[in-house]
């Protein structure tokens, strides 16, 4: 199994919600680190598990839609306290939405929110003819 990983930093904002979180209740910032981790079997002609330049383009979009935003206020945490396992889910299910190389079985997320603390989340896939 081949696995390629990318890397984004980025900033968010939120506050946590239903619950007594301390500091955490009130609106702070994040600085996240996502870490893309894409899976297949296969490469293709060129000897690639996929395109890392489409890849970079989907994944500077969704980092692109956070960055610098406040979590709560994001149409995709409605009715969600915007923890960074959902975060994590929402991220990963994005990209894979976005990333239509055939060759990839599964697609990780692996969203840190700080130094010590991170989340993931994995999409399996079927194989398609994309």
């Amino acid at each position: 199994m081949y696995t390629l990983g990318v890397r984004r930093e980025f900033i968010a904002r939120h506050f946590l919600i239903g619950g007594d979180w301390g500091a955490e209740n009130f609106p702070n910032s994040h600085h996240y680190v996502l870490e893309l981790q894409l899976e297949g079997k296969e490469l293709d002609q060129h000897g690639y598990l996929v395109d890392i330049v489409d890849v970079e383009k989907h994944l500077d979009e969704v980092v692109g839609t956070y960055k610098e935003q406040m979590l709560n206020e994001c149409a995709e945490f409605a009715g969600l306290n915007p923890s960074i396992e959902h975060f994590a889910r929402i991220l990963a299910t994005s990209l894979s939405n976005r990333i239509k190389a055939a060759n990839i079985s599964a697609l990780k997320v692996v969203l840190w929110e700080n130094a010590s603390a991170w989340a993931a989340f994995r999409v399996e896939r079927q194989r398609s003819n994309v």
